[in-house]
Protein backbone atom coordinates (compact mmCIF):
# COMPACT_ATOMS: atom_id res chain seq x y z
CA UNK A 1 0.00 0.00 0.00
CA UNK A 2 1.24 3.14 -0.70
CA UNK A 3 0.77 6.87 1.23
CA UNK A 4 -0.19 9.83 -0.72
CA UNK A 5 -0.51 13.53 0.34
CA UNK A 6 -3.85 14.89 0.03
CA UNK A 7 -5.30 18.22 0.26
CA UNK A 8 -8.49 18.39 1.54
CA UNK A 9 -10.37 22.17 0.81
CA UNK A 10 -13.43 23.07 2.45
CA UNK A 11 -15.48 24.92 0.75
CA UNK A 12 -19.01 26.65 1.82
CA UNK A 13 -21.02 23.65 0.06
CA UNK A 14 -18.45 20.76 0.80
CA UNK A 15 -15.05 19.39 0.76
CA UNK A 16 -12.70 18.92 -2.43
CA UNK A 17 -9.87 16.40 -2.32
CA UNK A 18 -6.97 16.00 -4.41
CA UNK A 19 -3.51 13.69 -3.90
CA UNK A 20 -0.17 15.27 -4.65
CA UNK A 21 2.67 13.83 -7.05
CA UNK A 22 0.29 12.04 -9.44
CA UNK A 23 0.33 12.67 -13.04
CA UNK A 24 -2.92 14.09 -14.02
CA UNK A 25 -6.26 15.25 -12.49
CA UNK A 26 -7.80 13.37 -9.72
CA UNK A 27 -10.33 14.49 -7.39
CA UNK A 28 -12.55 13.73 -4.79
CA UNK A 29 -15.44 15.44 -3.17
CA UNK A 30 -18.33 15.38 -0.09
CA UNK A 31 -20.19 16.36 1.94
CA UNK A 32 -18.04 16.00 5.18
CA UNK A 33 -14.42 15.89 5.37
CA UNK A 34 -14.37 11.96 5.76
CA UNK A 35 -16.78 12.00 2.52
CA UNK A 36 -14.22 13.52 0.65
CA UNK A 37 -10.99 11.18 1.83
CA UNK A 38 -12.65 8.63 0.59
CA UNK A 39 -14.26 9.41 -2.75
CA UNK A 40 -10.55 11.04 -3.33
CA UNK A 41 -8.87 7.15 -2.35
CA UNK A 42 -11.94 6.07 -4.90
CA UNK A 43 -10.73 8.37 -7.45
CA UNK A 44 -6.97 7.20 -6.63
CA UNK A 45 -7.28 3.89 -7.29
CA UNK A 46 -9.84 4.10 -10.32
CA UNK A 47 -6.29 6.43 -12.14
CA UNK A 48 -4.02 4.00 -11.53
CA UNK A 49 -5.81 0.84 -12.78
CA UNK A 50 -6.75 3.02 -15.83
CA UNK A 51 -3.10 4.70 -16.41
CA UNK A 52 -0.66 2.10 -14.78
CA UNK A 53 2.42 2.69 -12.84
CA UNK A 54 3.10 5.89 -15.61
CA UNK A 55 0.23 8.09 -13.45
CA UNK A 56 3.20 7.85 -10.48
CA UNK A 57 4.82 11.27 -10.60
CA UNK A 58 7.44 9.53 -8.28
CA UNK A 59 10.59 11.27 -9.49
CA UNK A 60 11.10 13.29 -7.28
CA UNK A 61 9.09 12.23 -4.35
CA UNK A 62 7.15 14.93 -2.67
CA UNK A 63 8.71 14.45 0.93
CA UNK A 64 6.60 17.31 2.61
CA UNK A 65 4.28 19.29 1.69
CA UNK A 66 2.89 22.92 2.73
CA UNK A 67 0.21 25.80 2.81
CA UNK A 68 1.32 28.92 2.69
CA UNK A 69 -0.61 32.40 2.66
CA UNK A 70 0.60 35.82 0.20
CA UNK A 71 -0.97 38.56 -0.65
CA UNK A 72 -0.47 39.74 -4.19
Amino acid sequence: MKQYKIIVEKHSDGYVAYPLGLKGVVVGEGDTYEDALADVKSAIRFHLETFGKEALDVDPSIIEAFVAEAGV
